[in-house]
Order: C-alpha cells, then sequence, then structure tokens
C-alpha cells in the first residue's frame, strides 16, 4: 500500500490535528517517567508534520514511511522550515536502521493498518531490535470500541478545499478490522477528478497489545486516553500506550523463556 491518493490530501484531512500540542504531549510524557529523547525515530511519520515539531523542539529525529508520496511531502516541509531530517522509505515490519536510538514514536494510529497480530509482532520485535536498553517506544492505537461503534458501518463526508472526500467504512466482525474506502474529487476547472484509496484498520486489546509487547522485550509501562493522562475507559477511542526496553539482563530472562 502506497498511499498515493491519500499522500496528496493526508495533510487537508489531519488539519484539525495540532501537532505542537501532540509534541508537547508526548514529550511530557516521558519525562514523567524520567526520560528525555537524545535520538529518536518518528515510525510512520506520514507527511512529517510531528517529526518537524520534535526537532524544533531540540529532539535529534528521523522518519521512516512506507510511502515514497508522504515523504516527498515530508521532505518539503524540512527544507521550507530549514531543518534537516532524515526520511527513510520502509515498512515498520521490515525497520532496518543505522544504528541504535532511544526513543521511538508511532502516532495517529499508524499500527492499526498493519495487517494483524502477526504483523505487529514484527512491527514491535524490529523496534525492539534498534532500541536501546531502557529507550522507550510510544505509541497510539485505535480501540475496538472506535472500530465498533464510531468508524463501524458509517459514512463521512469532508467539504475541504481543494478537495471533497467521502470516507466510507466497514467493519468486518470475523477479520475483527475495518475496510477504509477514501474516494477523493478535487475540481479541477468545470470538471471533478477522482481517485480513490482503500485500506484495512485492525484493533487490539490493551491484553493483547501488552502480550506482543512483552514477546518483543518491550515492557508496557502506562496507557492512556490519547493525550490525556487519563486511565482509558470502555468507551476511549484512542489510546496511548508507553513501552520500555528491556535491561539486558531482563533480556536473558526473556530468551530464556
Amino acid at each position: 500500500m502506497s498511499y498515493s491518493a491519500f499522500a496528496n490530501y493526508y495533510d487537508h484531512l489531519m488539519k484539525d490535528v495540532d501537532y505542537p500540542a501532540l509534541a508537547q504531549y508526548l514529550r511530557r510524557v516521558l519525562a514523567q517517567l524520567g526520560h528525555t529523547p537524545k535520538l529518536a525515530l518518528d515510525l510512520a511519520c506520514g507527511t512529517g508534520s510531528l517529526t518537524l515539531e520534535l526537532k524544533q523542539m531540540g529532539i535529534d529525529i528521523y522518519g521512516i514511511d512506507a510511502s515514497p508520496d508522504m515523504l516527498s511531502i515530508a521532505q518539503q516541509k524540512a527544507a521550507a522550515a530549514g531543518e534537516e531530517i532524515l526520511f527513510l522509505c520502509q515498512k515498520m515490519q521490515n525497520l532496518d536502521l543505522y544504528g541504535t536510538i532511544d526513543t521511538v514514536f508511532c502516532t495517529l494510529d499508524s499500527l492499526n493498518h498493519l495487517s494483524g497480530k502477526k504483523e505487529l509482532l514484527k512491527a514491535f520485535q524490529k523496534v525492539s531490535l534498534f532500541l536501546e536498553p531502557n529507550g522507550y517506544f510510544v505509541f497510539d492505537l485505535n480501540t475496538p470500541y472506535k472500530h465498533q461503534h464510531i468508524l463501524a458501518d458509517h459514512t463521512f463526508v469532508y467539504d475541504l478545499d481543494p478537495v471533497y472526500c467521502v470516507w466510507q467504512n466497514l467493519y468486518e466482525e470475523r477479520e475483527n478490522r475495518v475496510s477504509i474506502s477514501l474516494d477523493f474529487f478535487k475540481r479541477e476547472g468545470q470538471i471533478y477528478r477522482r481517485s480513490h484509496e482503500n485500506f484495512y484498520e485492525y484493533a487490539y486489546s490493551i491484553d493483547d497489545i501488552r502480550s506482543l509487547l512483552e514477546l518483543s522485550g518491550l515492557q508496557m509501562r502506562a496507557v492512556y486516553e490519547d493525550c490525556t493522562f487519563n486511565v482509558p475507559t470502555d468507551h476511549t477511542e484512542r489510546i496511548l500506550v508507553v513501552s520500555e526496553k528491556s535491561s539486558a539482563k531482563n533480556m536473558e530472562k526473556v530468551i530464556d523463556k
């Protein structure tokens, strides 16, 4: 999935996201645990809006995304801001870095796009492989509640300048996923040019996430309602998970198991 059509209009659809506030929130979450990012990765960075905010906060960070079209926009943003940020085109589950990092961020439900627990576990294992001992992996996920009750079989219409978007969802209970179909209509003179994107989101329980993290040598340290420090409820739509790479000594115990 290249998200080529999605990339063209991603920033329009995400215009209500307060990236400076999100960056500050992520830093506060880590500060509560006594962690200050030194070398960080923005995993599935998309068009690089959060990457740029974190960079401008003084964090040495680079970005990775599987979409060349998304990364092209990210590079343009960084150049326009006068920031040097390395962007690499890789899939999360095939992550391959030059060395280790102490912090990984993955936000805006990017991990929901991986096709099931096996792929999610691969991504967790890759993050763990390149994360320094006692480093932190902070990520968010849409919840099963959001899939079943908010997205479900609903259709949303966005009238955004310069594009009109019809967002259709189909909840597939047997597969535990939501099929998302996006139709974009961009006005060009007297006609509208249509483009289309289709992808799936998978949702997981907190217990499943904890188990997959532990299989990867990562320990869940906290779970919050997204952008708060509140404990998630049965009606929480998105959670933020804070996990820590086990120390070398604890990793030996994981391997022995």
